[in-house]
């Protein structure tokens, strides 16, 4: 951590653990730089909102696997249990220089649950108001030579109507859009001698979500809202690996991996999407002194997509070589990296990223990076029949930010301002004349017309008062479409986080504030919200603990989204054990 030079956030195991988020979308937004929009409440459609950027410019990684649907462009990341992470890495900024296509807002990194130690045992049971529930259970440990972990989780709540009433297309039913969600991970891992190690990691995750939408029938065609509109999103990750010291100076590591995201959803007639990955990474690393280091990979990957909605099924492949820098030179640090990638579509791409850094006295650095980034155009985008176009081109930013962080024994304080320029971005064309010649077409397609004025600042601070911790963000947003001077949809100027927790010998008492500023959506501006979360806990002995939460305490009625309405106040009690001790 102490060689990376880039605005970078680390959620642990134990912040997961204590906090009082009700889902990893929720966990996120409370990090200075991130928004959320989703449509309803927990295990609705969900978009996370990195520096401005849009869902399908965030790269989201499980255990370094490409994870998403690369017909949608995005990650469902509502399908994904928190019971299963043990830490998210979130990068704010440009990636794509060591990561590839869709890292323009950053990257999310999250990583599962590996063994160590002697076998242990960890349990959660919890249940909550709108009949939800929440079990999970884990086991892990490791020998001289074998380490292991594997979890098991099961969630659901029959939930709210998704959509308000009175919206603007007549989708509301009063039925509640419940949802249940199955995970299950298991990491193994071999050394057959120091310093070397061969893995296995699997993630199969399971959600079943329902949603308000309408059916359009004859004679009339009228929107009928009130048919049973589901979702079911199926998701598996499979990774071999190999790391290993080959010398004191040289380290290597392989992967090999596969990703499944499968989606059926509709009501009496499904629509289905599947997206299926294959990829291959190999990186050494090169300490050629104490404080340097060369690092150099290559990485194919495949993949496939197929749709009720595709003619035929559709495949692209990206070659991609990365050379990386990286330097500690007295106070300074020094970090370059340049990618390029080869697409079977839209042919090469070539980014970068220099960043500087400077320990001004012991604790307090500055830094300052510049970066450029792409995304790649969606499998939608290029070929759904009416709207994709085959000849599109990647979105292209260029960034550039300056930041400065101070830790202490009981302190930390992080600033960082940031300016990102996206061109070529791929939007709706309503003019027929831009559009491919099929009669298809007549209503509009997919073109490349955008340009966006992404910046903004964010802040963090934290502090430990004996038993009383706390820990602030705030998040500054000016998000403008440059060709309109309009602020870009469902973004909101400035949000802000506060937490504090105080012990009391067994005790543990929590709060938290979520304030979201107002956000345009849909030629609408939707108004501020603030929602406050309160926690108790209370330890039996160092391995049982007793959790009571209040969330949304003084129900704060709100719209995530134009037309969608959250859950309001919900009470939880539970349970939690781990033999090693919380």
């Amino acid at each position: 951590m102490d060689r990376v030079v880039s605005d970078l956030v680390v959620i642990d195991a134990q912040r997961i653990r204590e906090s009082s988020a009700d889902s990893l979308e929720d966990l996120l937004r409370r990090e200075a730089g991130v928004q959320l929009s989703r449509n309803g409440g927990p295990g609705q459609n969900a978009s996370v909102l990195l520096r401005g950027n849009g869902a399908n410019n965030t790269l989201v990684l499980i255990d370094g696997v490409r994870v998403g649907s690369a017909t949608l462009g995005q990650t469902a990341l509502e399908g994904i249990s928190l019971a299963q992470i043990e830490r998210i890495e979130v990068l704010r900024g440009p990636g794509s220089s060591l990561f590839g296509a869709d890292a323009v807002g950053g990257v999310i990194q999250i990583i599962t649950r590996r063994g160590e130690g002697s076998p242990s045992l960890a349990a959660h049971a919890a249940v909550g108001g709108l009949r939800s529930r929440q079990l999970s259970a884990a086991t892990s440990g490791a020998t001289q030579s074998i380490d292991y972990a594997a979890s098991l989780s099961r969630e659901s709540s029959r939930g709210v109507s998704a959509i308000a009433p009175g919206d603007r297309f007549g989708l509301f039913n009063p039925d509640r859009d419940g949802f249940s969600r199955t995970t299950g991970s298991l990491r193994l891992g071999y050394s057959p001698a120091q310093e070397h190690r061969l893995g296995l990691n699997l993630l199969q995750a399971r959600l079943r979500s329902q949603f308000d939408d309408a059916e359009f029938n004859p004679p009339t065609f009228a929107p009928d809202p009130s048919a049973d509109f589901r979702n079911k999103l199926d998701t598996r990750v499979a990774a071999l690996d190999y790391r290993g010291a080959i010398s004191k100076q040289w380290t290597t590591s392989l992967q090999l991996a596969h990703n499944d995201d499968e989606l059926r959803s509709g009501a009496s007639v499904q629509s289905r999407f599947d997206t299926h990955r294959r990829q291959l990474t190999w990186q050494n690393a090169w300490h050629i002194a104490n404080d340097q280091q060369w690092v150099a990979a290559v990485e194919r990957l495949t993949e496939q997509a197929s749709s009720t909605s595709f003619v035929t099924d559709q495949e692209r492949s990206n070659t991609a070589f990365v050379l990386g820098y990286a330097a500690k030179l007295g106070a300074q640090l020094l970090q370059a990296d340049v990618r390029h990638d080869r697409s079977s579509v839209f042919g090469g791409v070539t980014t970068g990223k220099a960043a500087w850094g400077l320990e001004l006295q012991t604790g307090l650095n500055l830094r300052a990076a510049a970066g450029t980034a792409f995304r790649a155009p969606s499998f939608n985008e290029l070929y759904f029949p009416g709207f994709g176009v085959a000849t599109l081109q990647p979105e292209r930013s260029r960034s550039f930010e300056v930041g400065i962080t101070w830790r202490a024994d009981a302190s930390s304080a992080s600033a960082t301002l940031y300016r990102n320029r996206v061109r070529d971005r791929i939007a709706f064309e309503p003019d027929r004349s831009f559009c491919p010649a099929d009669p298809a077409y007549n209503f509009g397609c997919a073109r490349n017309i955008g340009r966006a004025r992404l910046q903004g600042a964010t802040f963090a601070a934290a502090h430990q008062f004996g038993a009383l911790s706390a820990r602030a963000n705030l998040d500054l947003l000016d998000a403008t479409d440059r060709d309109t001077g309009q602020r870009l949809t469902r973004r909101a100027a400035h949000q802000v986080s506060v937490a504090a927790d105080y012990r009391h010998g067994a005790w543990l008492f929590g709060a938290s504030l979520l304030g979201v500023g107002a956000r345009p959506d849909g030629a609408v501006r939707l108004g501020a919200y603030e929602i406050v979360d309160l926690q108790a806990r209370y330890r039996f002995n160092p391995q049982i603990q007793l959790e009571a939460k209040l969330l949304n305490a003084f129900d704060r009625d709100y719209q995530p989204a134009r037309d969608y309405q959250a859950i309001g106040r919900q009470a939880w009690i539970g349970l939690r054990f781990d033999s090693r001790g919380l």
